[in-house]
């Protein structure tokens, strides 16, 4: 496969640019050619020093990533920036992004990945951005105590050995859940009004403690990283159904 083949069917699936007005990062295309064949595509949350270093030591000519290296844009290449592009340039490999289209994708997207993990039914999208969504809310069969919801989500992500913490504020049986991955405690207004039992995401911030207490919803804080490598997974999964050799680069943060 060439390099624009992959690019343009990614940006299909993912539907790149219905969030191009909604979305800090740039998605698609961030750094390299569209021209050029490829072999193998590297994947990873984040594009970073360490993941770029890792992709092309795999022998990637393609780092598919969720967190891009430009949010809002790069006054200059120096510094961090310096460190992160460079590499990619030097080894020829290009960096292709996909942030918000990942986290909202209704089967391959992060939010997707939870809900299949807590088996959640009778789907509907969730977390507006602009005319677009970021997540999913849906229902379990049998409901579930708060803290069993915790371990479970402990016992299954890379929380680097944090846990989950827990804002249980809600119903201690949890049926209705929201599910916004990364950092989506933003929200909260929306996960209440849906009737939500809880909302699960990633990290969380001072104000969420009193939003959440006051609501009567229970919040779950299962780390950033660790509610965002379902959508960089399923995305791997499909670039090897097309045939194209793949690598995983699993950098958990902890956070």
């Amino acid at each position: 496969m060439d390099r624009a083949t992959l690019f343009d069917r990614l940006d299909e699936e993912l539907r790149t640019d219905a969030y191009a007005d909604v979305d800090a990062s740039p998605n698609g295309l961030q750094v390299g050619s569209r021209e050029g064949e490829l072999e193998r595509v590297a994947f990873a949350v984040d594009a970073a020093e360490a993941t770029i270093e890792a992709a092309v030591e795999a022998g990637a000519d393609v780092l598919v990533a969720h967190h891009g290296l430009v949010w809002g844009g790069i006054e200059r290449v120096t510094g961090r920036e310096l460190g992160r592009i460079a590499p990619l340039i030097r080894n020829d490999v290009a960096l292709y992004v996909s942030h918000l289209p990942l986290d909202g994708h209704p089967t391959l997207g992060n939010a997707a990945g939870l809900a299949d993990l807590l088996d959640l039914a009778a789907r509907e999208s969730f977390g507006e951005v602009g005319p677009e969504t970021a997540g999913l809310l849906g229902e379990r069969d049998e409901p579930i105590r708060v803290g069993t919801l915790a371990e479970l989500l402990a016992d299954e992500l890379d929380t680097g050995g944090e846990g989950v913490q827990t804002l249980a504020f809600g119903p201690e049986e949890v049926e209705r859940v929201a599910v916004l991955t990364g950092s989506g405690v933003d929200w909260i207004d929306e996960a209440v009004d849906a009737g939500a039992d809880a909302l699960l995401t990633g990290e969380g911030k001072q104000q969420v403690y009193h939003e959440a207490r006051e609501a009567g919803i229970n919040v779950l804080l299962a780390g950033h990283y660790a509610t965002e490598t379902f959508g960089v997974r399923s995305l791997q999964a499909l670039v090897e159904d097309w045939g194209v050799e793949t690598t995983y680069v699993d950098h958990p943060t902890g956070l």
